[in-house]
């Protein structure tokens, strides 16, 4: 097996260009939406798009490349085998945790103690004293603990992440007598528990009630952290699985299969489903309610009877891309083994999932100003090519396959 991966010209080529496209995307918004024109709620749309653009691209990818080391982590807690062909993929991917944090946390910061009250309401100090919604909330919704708490949990992913990785590194040594392979799935187990515990405190939690539910302060919502969760999920497990069809038709992973590919393939289809029943659970019981504080979010994103709103196409485009076309196309086994197909949907997914957060941050700071355009797409251009910066960096440092790991042969022998 070729251990020692070089990246193609043409992968180089793509990565120079999309981080390009990107910065040049970025040097467009400095210098034509004056991003630091004011810091007012609601007095410069424009500048309120740059940021909300970059809050957008840069949780939304960040949370994607983490989720790699969480299903590596899950997995490895249930004694998985499976996974090993491609477990290289994932730590690739997760690779990318430590750049898009650093990017991400400059973002939240300049945005927080930019006193950006556009983006979030509650850093307007005048706006909390007179409302009895947000100055019930200041205790958590303040600068300080929003950014002690989104720094040291960007800090435990990567932490955590990194120990994963140097673990994974160690079976490349040689092989491991009966003891030294104990003692290793022991900590490798004992760490991929603690990342489990941390993940799910945070982005299956808390955390997107500080990044992106505060947005929308008044408005609330018991099903928002798992449904922010299931859809970065089923996105991220789109995302390695691209990567893990590209290395295979360059050559590599000689032991992945159908068999695999299958299971990825059940993945996708089920996390779209569980992410279906959450969008479907949250809008039924708030339609139901028909309370105003609650019907305020939809409001923005579909308009009235009277008024149709600036996103209902995006509306009704997330729920066809998300749950209609995986639910028809990956409920067949055939198509789950199919690698145009599966690599077809997985890039749909990651898009339709983009699409996703696109109307989960807009309507909030935008309100009925949203416009989709070229600079939406250049910003996520940016994030996309580092992280492929990232994987191709790491899939040329490392070895491919982890030969020497316990639970190589079961994976090499797994069938569905």
């Amino acid at each position: 097996m070729s251990q020692q991966f070089v990246l193609p010209g043409s992968y180089k080529k793509w990565t120079i260009g999309l981080i390009a496209v990107g910065l040049l995307a970025v040097l467009y918004g400095f210098i034509v939406y004056h991003p630091f024109a004011h810091a007012g709620h609601g007095q410069n749309v424009n500048s309120t798009h740059f940021w909300a653009a970059l809050l957008q691209n840069s949780v939304y990818f960040l949370l994607l490349v983490n989720t790699a080391m969480f299903f590596m982590c899950i997995t490895t807690m249930a004694m998985g085998g499976w996974q090993i062909a491609f477990r290289r993929v994932m730590e690739a991917v997760s690779s990318a945790v430590p750049v898009m944090g650093v990017l991400t946390l400059i973002i939240l910061m300049a945005i927080v103690w930019g006193g950006r009250s556009d983006i979030y309401h509650w850093l307007d100090k005048s706006a909390v004293a007179s409302d009895d919604v947000l100055n019930g909330k200041k205790g958590f919704l303040n600068p300080v603990f929003y950014s002690v708490f989104s720094i040291v949990t960007v800090f435990l992913w990567w932490i955590l992440g990194k120990k994963m990785r140097s673990l994974s590194h160690q079976t490349d040594k040689g092989p491991m007598d009966y003891e030294t392979g104990k003692k290793w799935i022991w900590n490798n187990t004992v760490y991929a528990s603690l990342f489990t515990v941390v993940f799910t405190l945070s982005v299956a939690s808390t955390l997107s009630w500080f990044w992106l539910m505060s947005i929308d302060p008044h408005w609330y919502s018991t099903m928002y952290s798992w449904y922010t969760f299931a859809s970065t999920f089923v996105a991220g497990i789109s995302l390695f699985t691209i990567f893990v069809v590209w290395l295979k038709n360059k050559g590599q992973l000689e032991y992945v299969n159908e068999e695999h590919l299958h299971d990825l393939g059940k993945f996708i289809f089920a996390f779209s489903v569980f992410w279906a029943y959450l969008w479907f659970s949250q809008y039924m019981l708030i339609w139901y309610s028909n309370q105003p504080e609650e019907t305020k979010y939809f409001v923005e994103r579909f308009g009235t009877a009277e008024k149709a709103g600036p996103y209902k196409a995006i509306f009704f485009i997330n729920i066809i891309i998300n749950f209609l076309a995986p639910l028809l196309i990956l409920m067949m086994r055939g198509s789950k083994r199919n690698w145009t197909l599966i690599t077809f949907m997985a890039v749909l997914m990651v898009f339709g999932h983009w699409l996703d957060f696109y109307q989960m941050v807009m309507p909030g700071t935008l309100h009925e100003h949203g416009s989709m355009g070229l600079f939406d797409f250049g910003v996520a251009c940016l994030f996309i090519g580092l992280i492929m910066w990232s994987v191709g960096r790491y899939i040329t440092r490392y070895p491919l396959d982890p030969k020497y790991h316990p639970f190589m042969k079961e994976s090499m022998i797994h069938h569905t």
